[in-house]
């Protein structure tokens, strides 16, 4: 029992070591995580895109614009069909002021717009949101099923 413990605190030693590397390769190529408003400041988002458009034909409409690091279009959750916009990251945010250039420019027979991607606030739509009625409360006006329910 002793060694099959020492084996796994040894693997697991290894994997942290691996994965230092690994960060500290990425921080090198200047792929760093967790860094969202830096990522936000060089990305756009592109709306009113053709739900058949591939990240290729985003990547050939933008490449004039400067490099680009990575494009995302975003799916349903359950239907697994694009949702109609994507968001292109650029290696410098010097880029995205190139990209807002190709605002109301014609993609696969469509107009798209182009905005500078905003930082996403957690919970920002919630707070100003109400339920609707109380928790655990019924809506005013309507009837309850046990009040006209007679057992016999």
């Amino acid at each position: 029992m002793k060694r099959r413990v020492k084996e796994m605190e040894e693997e697991a030693a290894k994997l942290r070591e691996m994965q230092a590397q690994v960060e500290k390769e990425m921080t090198m190529a200047g792929l760093e995580f967790g860094n969202s408003a830096e990522t936000d400041a060089r990305s756009v988002y592109v709306g009113n895109v053709d739900y058949a458009a591939t990240p290729e034909e985003l990547q050939a409409h933008f490449q004039a614009c400067g490099t680009i690091n990575r494009i995302t279009i975003l799916c349903d959750r359950w239907s697994g069909q694009p949702k109609g916009y994507a968001y292109v990251e650029f290696a410098d945010p010097a880029h995205v002021a190139n990209a807002m250039a190709l605002n109301e420019s014609l993609f696969r027979n469509r107009l798209i717009k182009v905005t500078s991607k905003r930082t996403n606030v957690p919970g920002f739509n919630a707070r100003g949101r109400g339920r609707g009625r109380a928790r655990g409360g019924r809506a005013r006006g309507s009837r309850s099923r046990r009040a006209h329910f007679t057992p016999y």
